[in-house]
């Protein structure tokens, strides 16, 4: 039986070759870039389930075959809370097991009784696991294709380790030794009333109570007339259990009987140096005697399911994590009125690079804001005509914000993640990457423009066709002539590639000379992006349209009094 995931269809890893969609793992500063740190840290509190969810996020193709994969699986996920609590629950279960149970452990003939029923009450323990996930499953009406064939994956691993005769040996097992409740055992007495020698007489069904068999035994050697005339079974003996005796010669054996517990069996209050101290080891014998027809059979059972192994399932445990945690996260937000959606693929048909997004929103933005209504969502698509963004406005008016949003949206739809939006379809990308203002410590050795260009040269080769390209004030730290001309040829040749791109700049020149930069492209077309002022104020809304920077400045300039007239009058 083949492995299954809830991330990769067909157990598609992402180091697997042969025809499985090639996986490429997004850069730590492209994840810092959008800010995915700060995200995972709001979905849960677990820093091992932060990083495990942060991989996840980062590992990405542009094959539409496992973004709706995982989407489905998440939908489903979402939708069915009641099941994704209980399975949550059954699987700290079977964590547990895992990290503390005996499967840890290799399964030796050389065992005690102990080891071997602690492994039985373990493999107990993961059949009624698997058991509950098949019933947990079984319960709701899954639509997508990776719940399902889990389902039969559980169904499967309990038809092939033979979890149903299993648990029939485990209970008939369970049966027998419930049935050791005592024993009774024969001393016999050396002259000075030490115990000198121990023998098994029978295995009980029943434990001994405060008035069974025998008579006090302290009693019965104080009274000459008491002592029994052989060793026959009478009926009428009587059982008292023996307290502690006073210090004295002879009163060296204060307890011997089995209660409950066969492993309990021993002396208690045996003297150093008295020849009683051998007692131990005959009980020890004893002991052993009694059950080895139980040990016996404990390894008969074990014998036969000793290939069972807990990893079919816990392997899927940080799968179940990551859908679960980000279920719980996106339920938060929405009940505080913020808007989301299943991602759907475009359809193959269509040109390849689109994107289509109505109501877009920033998620870190979101997660800082109190309810939904604070938030300007904004319509954004991608198709031959709009391939490259040349996006201006006015500083401090959500530029940035969108840029990230944008690369934030493929990056959850990708991973299966409902996306804040209303609505988004889109082709995958192969990759993310992302050219951001660098820290001060990072330039010290090209200087800054030095670093800009060696750090885009580096992202423009690793980018293909289908990758995403996300430039925040790229080549902004020289002057706005040399700026403008390396940002010039730069765009050209992203066109001559047909990266999907938004490119956030101040150099509001680059976005007047679309047409020259246009007359040259081969795969796809650039447009001017701008986010909208009115009457001076920030709107954090983008529209079409030619850079506002002059109207804004003289709008600024208005509303401070220092255009000309103003200043003179």
């Amino acid at each position: 039986m083949s492995k299954i995931s809830l991330l990769y269809p067909q157990a598609e890893s992402p180091e697997a070759e042969g025809g499985v969609p090639a996986y490429r793992r997004m850069s730590e500063v492209t994840a810092h870039d959008l800010g995915l740190e700060s995200i995972c840290r709001k979905l849960t509190p677990k820093e091992a389930e932060q990083n495990m969810i942060l991989r996840v996020m980062s590992e990405l193709t542009d094959d539409p075959r496992v973004a709706k994969y995982r989407g489905d699986v998440f939908a489903d996920i979402y939708a069915h809370t009641a099941m994704r609590n209980e399975l949550l629950g059954i699987l700290d279960k079977i964590n547990f097991l895992r990290d503390y149970g005996t499967f840890k452990r290799e399964y030796e003939e050389t065992a005690s009784i102990w080891d071997l029923l602690h492994r039985l009450d373990d493999m107990m323990d993961y059949i009624r696991c698997v058991e509950a996930i098949q019933k947990c499953l079984s319960r709701e009406e899954l639509r997508s294709q990776g719940l399902r064939d889990l389902l039969g994956y559980v169904d499967g691993i309990y038809s092939d380790n033979g979890f149903a005769q299993l648990r029939e040996d485990i209970l008939a097992l369970r049966a027998d030794t419930s049935n050791l409740k005592s024993v009774t055992v024969g001393i016999n007495l050396n002259e000075r009333f030490e115990a000198c020698g121990i023998g098994l007489i029978s295995v009980n069904n029943r434990p001994f109570t405060k008035s069974g068999v025998i008579s006090n035994f302290c009693e019965r050697i104080a009274a000459r007339d008491a002592v029994q005339d052989g060793n026959e079974w009478k009926e009428n003996y009587k059982f008292h259990p023996f307290g502690a005796a006073p210090e004295r010669a002879g009163a060296t054996l204060q307890k011997v009987a089995l209660m409950g517990n066969p492993l309990a069996l021993g002396i208690a209050g045996v003297p150093k140096g008295d020849a009683a101290e051998d007692m131990t080891s005959y009980m020890d014998r004893v002991t052993n005697h009694m059950l080895a027809i139980v040990v016996r059979r404990l390894k008969e059972v074990l014998n036969r399911y000793v290939s069972v192994t807990i990893t079919d399932i816990t392997d899927l445990i940080p799968e179940f994590i990551y859908y679960i945690r980000w279920a719980e996260y996106i339920e938060g937000l929405r009940a505080r009125g913020f808007v989301f959606c299943q991602a759907s693929i475009a359809p193959e048909a269509e040109e390849e690079r689109i994107m289509r997004a109505q109501g877009l929103y920033n998620l870190k933005l979101a997660s800082a804001l109190e309810n939904g209504g604070q938030i300007v969502p904004n319509d954004l698509f991608f198709d031959e005509e709009h391939r490259v963004y040349l996006l201006t406005g006015a500083n401090r008016g959500g530029k940035t914000t969108i840029t990230q949003a944008v690369g934030l949206l493929f990056v959850l739809a990708q991973g299966g993640i409902f996306v804040p939006a209303q609505a988004f379809s889109f082709h995958p990308v192969d990759g993310i990457y992302t050219h951001f203002p660098a820290d001060e410590d990072k330039t010290m050795d090209l200087g800054r423009l030095g670093e800009e260009c060696s750090r885009f040269r580096e992202l423009y080769q690793s980018c293909t066709g289908r990758s995403l390209l996300l430039l925040n004030e790229t080549f902004s730290t020289t002057s706005f002539e040399e700026g403008y001309y390396i940002a010039r040829d730069s765009v050209r040749a992203i066109l001559k590639k047909g990266v999907r791109t938004i490119y956030n700049t101040h150099m509001h020149k680059l976005a007047l000379d679309l047409e020259e930069m246009n007359r040259d492209a081969e795969n796809g077309r650039a447009a001017s992006l701008t986010v909208k002022t009115e009457e001076g104020r920030r709107s954090f809304k983008v529209e079409l349209a030619p850079p506002q920077g002059m109207s804004f400045a003289h709008d600024i300039a208005v509303k401070y009094g220092v255009t000309y007239e103003m200043l003179i009058n």
